[in-house]
């Protein structure tokens, strides 16, 4: 595991010194692309941004194209309803069912998790009847929580691992977000 993490962090430098700003704005992309293509890591791409701009910066863009991505995402899927996913909706109407009566405090909770996959989330809240409105909401304050978590502790996910304190932490930011996600809930009626 070690040697993964000192793999990626010579990978990161390389493309750092090789491209620059350049490797941010591929970053960017990625993690718009992210949201719809599984297999990237968006942990690395949220690093490389913290890496690049700072923990300030970094934090930012990547929220923001972390927002943008699952929100196309959504509407693509509303929008098109592909006909593979008609079909699998008769098979995965249960799953529909739940999505369609799903608290926004849940769907927060779900979203902040940083071992979620966003692009099933948003396959699942696309092609269910949720309003874009609670779905934009979710991802305002889940997605929060989640890009600092792999930005700040995702950067050393091997260190959070072994340091309990860091757990804790992670447990706090979930419990922050079902916290905000519920007193929003009640200020907005979003169920």
């Amino acid at each position: 595991m070690e040697n993964i993490f000192a793999w990626f962090n010579s990978f990161v430098d390389g493309l750092i010194a090789n491209l620059g700003l350049g490797s941010a704005l591929i970053s960017c992309f990625c993690i718009t692309i992210e949201s719809m293509v599984p297999i990237l890591p968006l942990f690395a791409f949220i690093t490389i941004n913290f890496l690049v701009f700072g923990s300030f910066f970094g934090f930012i863009i990547s929220y923001i194209f972390t927002i943008i991505g699952c929100s196309i995402s959504f509407f693509l899927f509303r929008k098109l309803q592909l006909s593979y996913f008609k079909r699998k909706k008769k098979e995965a109407g249960k799953i529909i069912k739940t999505l369609n009566k799903i608290k926004l405090t849940h769907l927060v909770i779900i979203l902040s998790n940083p071992f979620t996959p966003a692009f099933a989330v948003n396959i699942g809240a696309g092609i269910s009847k949720m309003t874009y409105k609670k779905f934009f909401t979710s991802l305002v304050i889940g997605k929060f929580f989640l890009v600092y978590f792999w930005g700040f502790i995702g950067t050393s996910l091997l260190e959070s691992l072994k340091d309990p304190m860091q757990l804790i932490k992670i447990c706090i930011l979930m419990f922050l977000a079902y916290i905000i996600g519920y007193v929003v809930n009640k200020k907005f009626d979003l169920d």
